[in-house]
């Protein structure tokens, strides 16, 4: 095989909202961050352990302004990308170096707007019919409804 492969697929929740960054010709990105749980049971101690790891993400012009408009912190959505490292100087003249998640799709999962829309509704407060005869206006079996 020839080729190489730089590929991640992720699914977690934002760990804050997304922070976007505008430049001359009006292209743009934004940052967030994303956090992947790992559950596991210590053999020892029979303790539940969750392991987070934060992913650093980044998205470019349309899908970076869709991200901020439709997601905040707490969100769980699903990306695709490529992993892309890169350094910069800083302020004291060191040297510093990151890894990102370059997304390519994103599809959202659930969002607080989505959640709280949920909220206003809750199980509670919905009458269910416990009354086990038939309805009146049920179609014949061989009627067909379209």
């Amino acid at each position: 095989m020839n080729g190489t492969l730089n590929k991640v697929m992720l699914i977690g929740f934002l760990g804050d909202n997304i922070k976007m960054h505008y430049f001359d010709g009006g292209n743009c990105i934004g940052r967030f961050q994303l956090a992947t749980n790992e559950i596991y049971i210590n053999k020892t101690t029979n303790e539940k352990i969750t392991s987070t790891e934060w992913h650093n993400l980044v998205v470019r012009n349309k899908a970076a302004e869709i991200c901020e408009k439709y997601l905040t912190k707490g969100d769980k959505i699903y990306v695709e990308g490529r992993i892309k490292s890169r350094q910069w100087q800083a302020e004291d003249g060191s040297t510093k170096y990151t890894s990102e998640i370059q997304v390519t799709e994103f599809t959202f999962l659930t969002t607080k707007k989505e959640s709280d829309n949920n909220k206003q509704f809750p199980a509670a407060d919905i009458t269910k019919n416990t009354n086990f005869e038939p309805e009146k206006n049920v179609l014949p079996i061989n009627d067909l409804p379209f």
